[in-house]
């Protein structure tokens, strides 16, 4: 399982935790400028349902709290966009930093990698260009695109890297959809890319892990897939609610035939609840 550029999720669901193990980045939008507070701080819990990695065929089900942390500086911002510092902002493009992470995979768990290296959590770091498409003109419908490029790096005590990874994606936002007041609909799609160090950390089969059942293979840079995510979420006074859904296809990959990719399509899921503890009585602009 990737993260987005810390995303998915989020985006939606992209504070702490969920920021490490969502994908893609899901970046909700939709409300228009206001007066919010500087910074908020809070805590709360998640259930996330996905794969040990993208194309693994045992599942794996977390329950795990998570902080709840918002900043709204005029450079560096931490809110359902993720962690990240806006190098430019205009009123159609924004140029930031982009983040994103996966967790560690331990091969003792997983048939298909039974004798190989664990996968080691990683990182990734980058910018990501993102372009305003459309809104409609009560401001509840927005349409964007995100071009986040990353370099991911194994997190040890000798960090090794792990390629480069492109994701670009058409994000649409939509508040309050079929009357739900206060709730917020989110819909992300797009392809996946990576380099072949990228691939190979995931789905290459050295000769000396080959056995009977799982042939040596050498993974090659290229498309990886596409992924379309579904949330929903709502703030209320003093908390925070959402979920979303994610379908992800593998058909068509560059390494769709690597022994390790055991499911070629799946769903995951995940769903969030958060409360605010505490907030600055300064207030900024903020459209999020």
């Amino acid at each position: 399982m990737r993260a987005a550029d810390a995303g998915a999720g989020s985006g939606l669901l992209r504070r702490g935790v969920l920021a490490v193990l969502l994908a893609p980045a899901f970046v909700p939008t939709a409300a228009p400028a206001a007066e919010k507070p500087l910074w908020e701080l809070g805590a709360g819990l998640t259930v996330l349902q996905f794969p040990a990695y993208r194309g693994s065929d045992e599942d794996r089900v977390f329950v795990l709290p998570v902080p709840y942390v918002v900043y709204r500086g005029e450079f560096l911002k931490a809110d359902r966009q993720g962690i990240r510092g806006t190098f430019f902002d205009s009123d159609r493009a924004e140029l930031s930093l982009s983040l994103g992470a996966s967790p560690p995979v331990s091969s003792d768990r997983v048939k298909a990698r039974e004798g190989m290296p664990d996968l080691k959590p990683t990182v990734e770091i980058g910018p990501s260009l993102d372009v305003r498409l459309w809104r409609s003109a009560d401001e509840r419908l927005r349409l964007r695109t995100r071009l986040p490029l990353r370099a991911g790096f194994t997190v040890e005590g000798s960090p090794e890297s792990t390629g480069w990874q492109f994701t670009p994606q058409l994000n649409l936002d939509w508040r309050d959809p079929a009357g739900m007041n206060g709730w917020t609909l989110g819909l992300v799609a797009g392809p996946v890319y990576g380099d072949r160090r990228q691939h190979r950390y995931f789905y290459t089969v050295e000769a000396n892990e080959a056995t009977p059942l799982r042939p040596a293979y050498d993974a090659r840079g290229g498309y990886g897939g596409t992924q379309v995510l579904a949330a929903l979420w709502k703030r209320y006074p003093g908390w925070w609610i959402g979920g979303f859904v994610r379908y992800d296809s593998l058909a068509g990959a560059v390494f769709e035939d690597s022994p390790l990719v055991k499911r070629k399509d799946y769903v995951a899921a995940g769903f969030a609840v958060t409360w605010v503890l505490g907030e600055s009585s300064r207030r900024v602009d903020a459209d999020e």
